[in-house]
């Protein structure tokens, strides 16, 4: 895992905290939600290969 996935990581999350805020403070609370599922569905994306990637190697550790 680099560096550079943790920086994008919370670059996504100040971004969509900024946004949501700024949606609810106009009184839009269903674009907000949108937006934070929105923020964790791509950071979902980001970390899925590295979550399979530790599953194999465990899976290899114990010799499942």
């Amino acid at each position: 895992m680099s560096v550079d996935l943790i920086f994008r990581i919370a670059a996504v999350g100040i971004l969509v905290s900024v946004i949501s805020q700024i949606l609810k403070h106009s009184g839009r609370e269903e674009h907000a939600f949108l937006t934070s599922l929105a923020g964790l569905i791509l950071v979902l994306f980001w970390i899925i290969p590295y979550i399979y990637d530790l599953f194999e190697t465990i899976k290899n550790l114990f010799a499942l």
